[in-house]
């Protein structure tokens, strides 16, 4: 992402805000459309284990604990399009807190690979 770098980060910044913001209500509320945030090739890591491809990605929300999560500190980069196929691209990491029900409040730590569906266009979709 190279035109106007300081477009790029922008871009990268809203994409992130407004992805956190969606990712958690989707975790917390209406996990069965959790998939619809992701590619279909994306590859999703949770407790060590992959789930590649839309198959495994749809049995994905199933091995989740319920409860709520919090994001305490996110950050984002943009990715520059020779990494990406020439798609605007964003790396977001995010830090919080989550307790699962029943259970003991926990902090994780997530990255994400955000990919832009089309030029200009507002919709970005988790690569990994």
């Amino acid at each position: 992402c190279f035109p106007g770098f300081q477009t790029c980060v922008d871009q990268a910044r809203t994409a992130a805000e407004e992805f956190v913001h969606i990712d958690c209500e989707i975790m917390d509320k209406r996990r069965r459309v959790l998939t619809r945030l992701f590619l279909g090739k994306a590859t999703s890591v949770w407790r060590g284990n992959a789930a590649s491809g839309q198959e495994a990605l749809d049995e994905f929300p199933e091995v989740l604990l319920p409860g709520e999560s919090r994001v305490g500190v996110s950050d984002c980069q943009p990715v520059h399009q020779e990494a990406t196929q020439s798609r605007a691209s964003a790396l977001v990491v995010t830090c919080g807190t989550a307790k699962p029900d029943g259970s003991k409040q926990r902090y994780f730590k997530q990255s994400f690979l955000l990919r832009a569906q089309a030029p200009g266009k507002p919709a970005w979709r988790t690569a990994s």
